[in-house]
C-alpha cells in the first residue's frame, strides 16, 4: 500500500542538465529517484510540476511521488535531505490525496528571472545565479512590455522549436518587473497556467532588448501575432531563471495533520 506525497525542492541547477532524465548528463530527476529507490528498496518515479533546462534553478519545485505506507512526511523529509546531493534541498514534504500528480494537478506555476544591472553582477559569487548584464535598462519600457503579455495569448513566437503541440496558448495572470534589493538590478516575475519550452527565457531576452532600446515596444504585440519565433530575440541565459512555486486546489491535500511546512500555494 502506497501513499502520495509532495516535496518542495530547491536546487542549484549549475551542475544539472535540467530536471528531466537525459540519455547523458546529471539530472535532478535521476538524483531524486535514486534516493527514493534507496529508501524504498524498489524502483520509484518522481514527477515535477514543470521541467527546467540545464543551468536553471529552483526555489520551490513541486515534486510528487509514492511511498510505502510506513513513511511519514517528516521522516521522508529528513531522509531525503540526508541522502540528496548538496546542491539539492527539500524544504517540506506534505501528504496528498490519492491520484495527485505534481504536473497534472497544478493550476498555475510561477517563475522568476533575475538580471544584474550593476557592475558587481560579474562577481563569481553572483554570475552563476543571474544574468550579469551590467548595464541599465529602461524601467518604463520593461513595465510596458510585461503588461502587454498579461491575459491569454498564443506564445508560439516565444517557444523553442520542437515537437508540434496541440496549441500554444497560455494564460498569464502575472507579468511584472520588480527592483531587486541593494541596487542589484531587476527581476521578472511571471505566473501562468502553463509554459512552453524556453518561453520565460525568450520573453526576458526580448524584453531586455526593448529595455536596451534595441527594438521597439510594439514588437511584443507583433510577435504575439506571429506564427513562428524567427524574429524573437535570443533566449536569456539559463542561470537567471528560477522555478518558484506551483499552485494546487485545497482538495488535493490530505486531511491528516503533520508537523511540516510548505511553500506550495493552495488555490
Amino acid at each position: 500500500m502506497n501513499r502520495t506525497f509532495l516535496a518542495t525542492l530547491h536546487f542549484d541547477g549549475t551542475g544539472f542538465v535540467g530536471w528531466q532524465r537525459q540519455a547523458e548528463g546529471r539530472s535532478v530527476q535521476s538524483e531524486f529517484e535514486r534516493v527514493l529507490e534507496r529508501l524504498f528498496e524498489r524502483s520509484a518515479a518522481a514527477h515535477a510540476a514543470g521541467r527546467t533546462d540545464a543551468g536553471v534553478h529552483a526555489v520551490g519545485l513541486a515534486v510528487s511521488f509514492a511511498a510505502p505506507q510506513r513513511w511519514s512526511a517528516a521522516d521522508l523529509r529528513r531522509a531525503l535531505n540526508a541522502l540528496l546531493p548538496k546542491d539539492c534541498w527539500v524544504e517540506s514534504v506534505l501528504p496528498m490525496e490519492p491520484g495527485f500528480h505534481a504536473r497534472k494537478s497544478a493550476t498555475s506555476r510561477r517563475y522568476r528571472y533575475d538580471v544584474g544591472l550593476d557592475d558587481a553582477a560579474a562577481s563569481p559569487f553572483r554570475r552563476r545565479f543571474e544574468w550579469a548584464l551590467g548595464r541599465p535598462l529602461d524601467p518604463a519600457a520593461l513595465r510596458s512590455a510585461a503588461t502587454l503579455l498579461l491575459g491569454e495569448h498564443d506564445f508560439r513566437a516565444f517557444a523553442a522549436k520542437g515537437e508540434p503541440k496541440p496549441h500554444y496558448r497560455c494564460r498569464l495572470v502575472r507579468a511584472e518587473w520588480v527592483a531587486r534589493p541593494e541596487g542589484r538590478g531587476v527581476s521578472f516575475h511571471v505566473e501562468a497556467d502553463r509554459f512552453l519550452h524556453h518561453m520565460v527565457r525568450m520573453l526576458v531576452g526580448t524584453m531586455v532588448d526593448i529595455g536596451l532600446e534595441r527594438r521597439p515596444l510594439a514588437d511584443i504585440e507583433a510577435l504575439l501575432e506571429r506564427g513562428d519565433n524567427s524574429d524573437t530575440s535570443p533566449p536569456a541565459p539559463p542561470q537567471g531563471l528560477y522555478f518558484v512555486s506551483a499552485t494546487y486546489p485545497d482538495a488535493v491535500y490530505a486531511d491528516e495533520v503533520e508537523e511540516v511546512h510548505a511553500t506550495v500555494d493552495r488555490a
